[in-house]
C-alpha cells in the first residue's frame, strides 16, 4: 500500500514538473504526458486519440497525435475549440509495448472526463504505464491571463 502511494506521489510530481514545459506551448488547454514505469523514462511515440461526446451520446473524433521524446503531446486543441463537454483520451498502450517486444495485458488506456464545466481550465492528463497496469492522474488549473 505504501509503495502505491509513493508511486502516485511520484506521478503527481512529474505532472507538476511538466507544467513548466517548453516555452510557447504553455497556452495549450489540453496536454497529455505518458511515462514508462518499466524503463523509468518518458513513453515516446504513444498514439493518443481524443474524442468528444456528442449530443446523441456517440464519441466523435476530436484530436490525435503521438507523444514526443519527452513523453508529452502538446497542441491537441485551442482554447476556442476546447469547449465545455465530456472528453475521452485513449492511449494505444498495446502498440507501444509491442514495439518494445513486450506482450501487454491492456489493449489501451482511457480517461473520460468533463472539461470546462466551471469555466475555462487547462488540463494535463498523465499516465504511468507498465505492461500489466496503468495509473492516471490529472492536473486541472485556471489559465494565467
Amino acid at each position: 500500500m505504501a509503495s502505491q502511494h509513493l508511486l502516485l506521489l511520484c506521478l503527481a510530481g512529474l505532472v507538476f514538473v511538466s507544467e513548466a514545459g517548453p516555452v510557447g506551448e504553455s497556452k495549450c488547454p489540453l496536454m497529455v504526458k505518458v511515462l514508462d514505469a518499466v524503463r523509468g523514462s518518458p513513453a515516446v511515440d504513444v498514439a493518443v486519440q481524443v474524442f468528444k461526446k456528442a449530443a446523441d451520446e456517440t464519441w466523435e473524433p476530436f484530436a490525435s497525435g503521438k507523444t514526443s521524446e519527452f513523453g508529452e503531446l502538446h497542441g491537441l486543441t485551442t482554447t476556442d475549440k476546447f469547449v465545455e463537454g465530456v472528453y475521452k483520451v485513449v492511449l494505444d498502450t498495446k502498440s507501444y509495448w509491442k514495439a518494445l517486444g513486450i506482450s501487454p495485458f491492456h489493449e489501451y488506456a482511457e480517461v473520460v472526463f468533463t472539461a470546462n464545466d466551471s469555466g475555462q481550465r487547462k488540463y494535463t492528463i498523465a499516465a504511468l504505464l507498465s505492461p500489466y497496469s496503468y495509473s492516471t492522474t490529472a492536473l486541472v488549473s485556471t489559465p494565467k491571463a
